[in-house]
């Protein structure tokens, strides 16, 4: 046995890893009852292990290093936690802020920034070393009021583009030069932007409105033309329903011509031309969606909803926008993920302490895998998308 052979046997024995593999087919669940994630394997359909100490995961979500190594997991406690996903172990943690409600990382894997309620902004890390680089503070009006900060996401040009939740305003950071941001401020938008997505492409960014009816659109291609409102008069006039849980607008579903979009207080998923960004047709489905989510070919839509109708998935067809299927997994299901080419579907069943494995083809139940009170999931794969 060569020298160079016996260290690299020795160095792999030390990290923990016995076995060369890749990360493609790996994934992290948020189990947020007892502050774990697991990692587990799309491919093997199987539990490796279960990382403790990652502080409070109540309103958890997570982003992947560009070589889907590392996954960067953004607490409610402002926890920022990168966890190397083949050593299956927390790499480094660090308290970042007060109150943080999501995060992103760069066009070049260079920076992971985190948005914050508390103090009311977004923080820019090296994703190296968890260093502080940069410091926005969401400040606002004529008495230098902070706002909390929402549906902050990547986008192309080595930018991060998020909402104000109290000021209304979408900003734009240009990164180019990491330690001095170049912030474009959206004034006006419309009130209480609560979360919002970016399109597959990077081009358009939308924030969902909880203190008016509609929706706010900023074409990042063009930003000189100002934020537009898409669907100013749906709801208008019409009850709403009690919100028990706001809608996930990263769940936001893109599919062919169409924009799949969760109707705020009420029972329907909203599809919009995402040519004339109009509205095409209201869908009724089980409950006040939360997750509108599309398969990877865009064919299929999976809906999940808010309490007390938590315990039901449903699947629209793009090509004819009518329900196909209607599945129970369980008592209260949080979040669904499609394995990277969209065969399969994991869905957290969270009061059953399971994970429910579906083929997305036949609606079949092909397994589940134990998980205490498991709420999102996240594979490697959105390593290598736009907004995810």
């Amino acid at each position: 046995m060569s020298s160079r052979v016996g260290i690299l046997l020795l160095a792999l024995l030390l990290s923990g890893c016995t076995t060369l593999r890749g990360t493609g087919d790996l994934g992290l669940v948020v189990e947020r009852a007892t502050g774990s994630v697991l990692v587990v394997d799309t491919t093997e359909q199987r539990r490796l292990a279960r990382i403790p100490g990652l502080g409070d995961l109540s309103h958890a979500s997570i982003v992947y290093s560009r070589d889907a190594r590392y996954g960067y997991v953004f607490g409610r406690d402002g926890g920022l936690t990168k966890v190397d996903l083949l050593r299956q172990r927390i790499e480094r943690r660090i308290i970042q802020g007060g109150n943080s409600i999501g995060g992103a990382i760069s066009q070049d894997g260079r920076l992971v920034a985190v948005s914050n309620y508390e103090p009311g902004g977004v923080r820019i890390f090296d994703a190296a070393t968890l260093e502080l680089v940069a410091d926005i503070p969401a400040e606002y009006g004529p008495n230098g009021q902070y706002s909390k900060v929402v549906g902050l996401t990547d986008a192309p040009g080595q930018r991060f583009v998020f909402s104000l939740f109290d000021a209304g305003e979408i900003w734009v950071a240009d990164m180019s030069d990491p330690r001095n941001p170049v912030v474009h401020k959206h004034t006006g938008i419309g009130r209480q932007p609560y979360d919002a997505l970016i399109s597959p492409d990077g081009r358009h960014y939308m924030a969902g409105l909880f203190g008016e009816d509609g929706l706010a659109l900023l074409d990042l291609w063009h930003q000189d033309r100002g934020v537009r409102r898409v669907l100013p008069e749906y709801g208008k006039g019409e009850q709403r329903l009690p919100v028990y849980k706001m809608p996930h607008l990263e769940g936001w579903a893109m599919a062919q011509d169409y924009a799949f979009v969760p109707g705020v207080g009420q029972h329907e998923v909203l599809v919009i031309d995402r040519g004339s960004w109009e509205l095409v047709k209201r869908i009724p489905v089980h409950g006040q969606p939360v997750f509108v989510m599309a398969r990877p070919d865009g064919r299929q839509v999976w809906v999940s909803f808010a309490h007390p109708r938590n315990d039901q998935v449903q699947v629209i067809d793009v090509e004819d926008l009518e329900l196909v299927s209607s599945l129970t997994p369980g008592k209260a299901v949080l979040h669904m993920e499609f394995t990277p080419r969209g065969e399969h579907i994991w869905i957290s069943v969270r009061d059953d302490n399971r994970l429910n494995l579906y083929d997305t083809d036949s609606f079949q139940l092909l397994k589940t895998l134990p998980a205490e009170s498991p709420s999102g999931i996240f594979f490697t794969d959105r390593a290598h998308r736009i907004g995810l």
